[in-house]
């Protein structure tokens, strides 16, 4: 089944033909395994806005304005692989934000790439993990 996106942000008004009434639940937040949860919210918060918060010493979080809460959980074994699941983040101009985001303590993996659904630069946070600045056409 195709599905489009429709305008607004977070893919408001996309079609599909399951209702409300058969949803299990909804994303209520994403977790992020970590070794350093306090410093993972201080840069999440920086890019996509919204206060780091903390449970504890293990679990720091951030609530981004309109967005789903992203949690970070201390974990003892470190990152090995390619993440999974990656963030995609909208903004105006890749570039720019890219700038901002390696001012942060991010590192570009290599350039930007392009399709028919737009842009993308892949990069990676503080800890290592992937994620998109993306600029959909």
């Amino acid at each position: 089944m195709l599905c489009e996106r429709g305008p607004g942000p977070q893919g408001a008004g996309t079609h599909i033909s399951s209702s409300i009434a058969d949803m299990i639940g909804r994303i209520d937040e994403v977790v992020v395994d970590c070794a350093n949860p306090r410093v993972l919210a201080q840069f999440w918060s920086a890019v996509l806005g919204g206060a780091p918060c903390a449970r504890d010493e293990s679990w720091h979080y951030v609530d981004p304005p309109g967005g789903t809460r992203l949690a970070f959980q201390k974990v003892p074994e470190g990152k090995t692989v390619k993440n999974r699941v990656h963030l995609d983040v909208d903004v105006s101009d890749i570039a720019e934000a890219t700038e901002q985001a390696e001012a942060l303590g991010a590192q570009r993996a290599g350039g930007i790439h392009g399709d028919a659904a737009g842009s993308f630069q892949v990069l990676l946070d503080p800890e290592g993990n992937e994620w998109c600045m993306v600029q959909p056409a």
